[in-house]
């Protein structure tokens, strides 16, 4: 730690949010020996994966819902269970009713999925097998590079040719995968699942994956790695699976943050950091928005880069070239949440039962890829969707803590639902959104109305609000092929570094992108102590 700073306290690294990827980044460094702060501005930790108490009784996962993407490493390295992380998998992983009567449970294990799948085609069940093994060969491709540190383009220094070589030879291995590869990365997913499958009904099962979180509808292009995206975690040991956490996803948050103190790091919350501070041309420290100054050797920030960058360090810092991409970075998303409190669980027409069924803990409205690209339709035009693709989990299935005794948690993730309303507010049209969730869930599961107990309805400028997502964008900005890898979030940025030493990112922003991951902030982590045991060995070695 460098001794100099005038005030209080001095730190090796502060941490600017206390979202999962800041905590994760904080924990690794305060693990390394390094004298780490985590300032976070709301009053709790967990950013956008936050559990708060919403009516007396009810823990609601306001955001985020469900884990898969976290990385392995981080819940081994960081001893998240010794902290009490516990997920629930998802099995099977969604239900699909269908307005006819007709229903899809999706199974985890490939050939229960096909038996589902034959009651609306024999072909498209059949075809199913030939379209898991291809998505499984794009995961053993794509999921090592999502620990890889990228290098950055154009290189700047010899180990950044060196990243850039080995990347190129971890490919070279997987070569005979390229060609499919550029198809997933740059086809919509309506194309792409329309290369095996012909059955309306089990496109729309299949494709919501490819635009959750997403400005873009089925037939966009790129929406086709989004898809892939969301195939590259697990679940309680399921690869690809998806599952609860026990306590809501906020108790994620809590655990890492027991996990970073318990290393080390220091955490306050109600911290809003204003300004990153710099000195000679290095970042030197942050200033908090009442006026408090505290130095570091370095600073990470896990906020949306476009406010790291424009807003806490300021445009004139930066080469002009760097603030025009920061400026043009995409950072939109059609996403809206509707939470309820249920006093009972949907009775589903296409499967009858108020009794705990395979139905209940997830299921997803959207009954062909014409229904989606409508929804989108709307959105584009400046209204929400009247008839949205609705994602929707009830966690008290699986973990009765959340609800009283008999109650239940309902979460929906809608889409879509734009940012800006042509010719109204959301002023206005918060509650009506409300309305046709409920109204929608109510054609599928006729008792869903009159169970409501209570509905909470965040929009897209919510989001930003309340948890600094620019746009209302779930990932720091879109996953698309020009926002990925060593372009996250734009070239002279990539690779978590900044032009701007001592200046780091850590965020959703950075590479490999959005979803409860973690990756972000290991990667970052890692990147800033392969830095510093470069600089000791270089001090040592001029001591020598």
């Amino acid at each position: 730690m460098s001794a100099g700073w005038r005030g209080a306290t001095r730190y090796d690294t502060v941490v600017i949010g206390g979202g999962h990827n800041g905590l994760v980044c904080a924990a690794y460094l305060a693990r390394a020996g390094q004298r780490v702060l985590v300032l976070e501005r709301r009053e709790k930790v967990g950013g956008a994966a936050a559990t708060e108490e919403v009516w007396p009784g009810y823990r609601v996962s306001l955001l985020s819902y469900v884990v898969s993407l976290l990385r392995p490493a981080i819940v081994e390295e960081l001893q998240l269970r010794r902290f009490g992380y516990h997920v629930y998998p998802l099995d099977p992983a969604y239900f699909m009713p269908f307005p006819d009567g007709r229903h899809l449970l999706y199974w985890e294990e490939l050939s229960r999925a096909a038996a589902e799948i034959a009651r609306f085609s024999e072909r498209d069940a059949s075809a199913l097998f030939d379209y898991d093994r291809t998505l499984g060969e794009l995961v053993a491709l794509v999921r090592p590079l999502l620990d890889r540190i990228p290098p950055q383009l154009p290189p700047r220094r010899p180990a950044d040719l060196g990243a850039a070589l080995g990347l190129g030879r971890q490919l070279m291995r997987h070569s005979r995968t390229w060609a499919k590869l550029v198809d997933i990365m740059t086809m919509s997913v309506a194309d792409y699942l329309g290369q095996w499958f012909t059955d309306e009904a089990v496109k729309g099962a299949l494709s919501p994956g490819g635009v959750i979180g997403a400005w873009a509808g089925p037939e966009t292009p790129g929406t086709a790695y989004v898809l892939l995206h969301h195939r590259m975690g697990e679940a309680g040991g399921q690869r690809g699976g998806w599952g609860f956490v026990r306590g809501g996803m906020g108790a994620l948050s809590e655990v890492l943050s027991q996990s970073a103190r318990a290393f080390g790091a220091e955490v306050r919350t109600s911290a809003p950091v204003s300004r990153v501070l710099t000195r000679a041309g290095r970042a030197t420290g942050v200033a908090l928005e009442d006026g408090t100054e505290i130095g570091a050797d370095r600073v990470m920030s896990s906020a949306h880069p476009v406010t790291t960058l424009l807003d806490m360090l300021g445009a004139d810092k930066l080469p002009p070239e760097l603030v025009t991409e920061l400026r043009r970075y995409r950072s939109r998303s059609g996403s809206a949440k509707v939470n309820l409190a249920l006093a009972e669980l949907p009775d589903f027409r296409a499967l009858p039962g108020k009794e705990l069924g395979p139905q209940h803990p997830e299921f997803i409205i959207n009954p062909s890829l014409g229904y989606l690209q409508q929804a989108f339709d709307d959105a584009r035009s400046g209204i929400f969707s009247r008839s949205p693709m609705l994602d929707c989990v009830i966690p008290t299935t699986k973990d009765d803590s959340l609800a009283p005794a008999g109650r239940h948690i309902l979460s929906c993730f809608v889409q879509y639902a734009p940012f800006d309303l042509k010719g109204s507010s959301w002023d206005q049209e918060r509650e009506r959104l409300g309305d046709r969730v409920v109204e929608l869930l109510g054609e599928y599961a006729p008792n869903l109305p009159g169970a409501v107990l209570h509905r909470q309805v965040i929009t897209p400028p919510d989001m930003e609000r309340e948890f600094g997502l620019i746009g209302g964008s779930i990932f720091q900005g879109e996953m698309s092929l020009d926002q990925l890898f060593s372009f996250r979030p734009a070239p002279q940025a990539g690779a978590y570094r900044t032009p701007v030493p001592g200046l780091y990112l850590c965020g959703s922003g950075t590479h490999p992108g959005g979803g409860v991951m973690g990756a972000p902030g290991r990667n970052a982590a890692r990147l800033v102590l392969t830095e510093e045991r470069r600089r000791r060995w270089r001090t040592l070695g001029r001591s020598a």
